[in-house]
């Protein structure tokens, strides 16, 4: 074992690879590609790396390796559910690749986004996953410039250069307010979250409108009410719709939570839903189900979309190559809160 400055033994590598009787090179193998060493040499590696108390060198490591074996991602925030099912499936995916993930929150703020990725990068992130396409030329010419890949995901657009794996937010949408309007629905509102640097929400809006104009509605009546994610705020903004237009009968919310915060302030002013007004999400995550009445809503395949995300970006590291994007299926799923007028 080494003797490190201060006085204690640190075991290395070679250490490791005496106590499990094997050579450095499956040890290396084991704690960077697990996959590619049997079950049984595995366990005795793993063993030896506990029982010694062994940690890699990291720094000499990536510089010998030119790859960290980390790689970032920038979420919009850690309270939505629904980031939160994509991302664990993402670094469960990263983790049987020996990758490690590093996770920053933006707060939905492009400057402190622009910040948390320039500082991933220094850190030496050696590929990100960002949500969404919205975010200055100058940050992807900055990702560029230093050939650092980047995926996008809970975005598809065939319109964008970028790799995205994702679905068409605007086209999922739009095929809730189809069902909408089909029930009989005219008089409909939207609760979004700011739309100004937030493509998903921005899409699902404008699927509304595209739907609701070839249905022959106003489009310019329809109540709209932008307001910061959270239970609270769709409670807040189900009330200023009622208020401002009574006559309401759908009201579309572009997330789930604030559907919940609809519902809630639908039932504490004593409306039935779906009698009196209808209210619909989008996500399906597990809430929806156990609102009463059940919400109806856009089912997206998270887990699998972070899962493929951390394959995609995997191959994107490995070969140097940029993918072509992967579109991924949305389906309605109908429940109690939607009815016919």
């Amino acid at each position: 074992m080494a003797v490190s400055p201060t006085g204690p033994t640190i075991p290395t590598l070679a250490d490791v690879a005496r106590r499990a009787d094997v050579s450095t090179a499956t040890v290396s193998r084991c704690l960077n590609s697990p996959d590619l060493v049997s079950g049984a040499t595995r366990e005795r590696v793993l063993k030896a790396v506990s029982d010694l108390g062994y940690a890699p060198n990291f720094g000499a490591r990536a510089l010998a390796a030119k790859q960290t074996n980390t790689v970032g991602a920038v979420i919009p925030t850690m309270e939505n559910a629904v980031f939160a099912r994509g991302i664990q499936a993402f670094q469960e995916e990263l983790g049987r690749h020996g990758k490690t993930l590093l996770i920053s929150s933006s707060a939905y703020q492009a400057c402190l986004e622009e910040e948390q990725v320039r500082a991933l990068v220094a850190r030496g992130a050696d590929g990100l996953l960002l949500i969404g396409y919205d975010r200055s030329p100058e940050l992807y010419d900055f990702l560029s410039q230093r050939a650092v890949p980047k995926l996008i995901a809970w975005s598809y657009s065939k319109q964008k250069d970028h790799p995205a794996i994702g679905f068409d937010n605007r086209a999922a949408m739009g095929d809730l307010a189809r069902l909408v309007i089909g029930k009989g629905h005219r008089n409909i509102a939207c609760i979004t979250a700011p739309t100004a640097s937030n493509d998903r929400a921005r899409g699902r809006v404008e699927g509304i409108r595209q739907v609701m104009s070839e249905a022959g509605l106003p489009v310019d009546a329809m109540t709209l009410i932008e307001t910061p994610y959270g239970i609270e705020r769709g409670e807040i903004a189900f009330r200023q719709v009622m208020a401002s237009a009574p006559e309401t009968t759908a009201v579309m919310c572009v997330n789930d939570v604030l559907a919940i915060g609809a519902l809630r302030a639908a039932r504490d002013m004593g409306l039935d839903v779906p009698g009196d007004v209808s209210i619909t999400g989008f996500d399906d995550i597990e809430i929806a189900m156990l609102a009463e009445p059940a919400l109806t809503t856009v089912h997206v395949p998270h887990r699998e979309m972070g899962r493929r995300a951390a394959e995609m970006l995997i191959e994107m590291l490995r070969e140097r190559t940029s993918p072509a994007s992967v579109k991924l299926p949305t389906d309605i799923r109908l429940r109690r809160s939607l009815g016919s007028v």
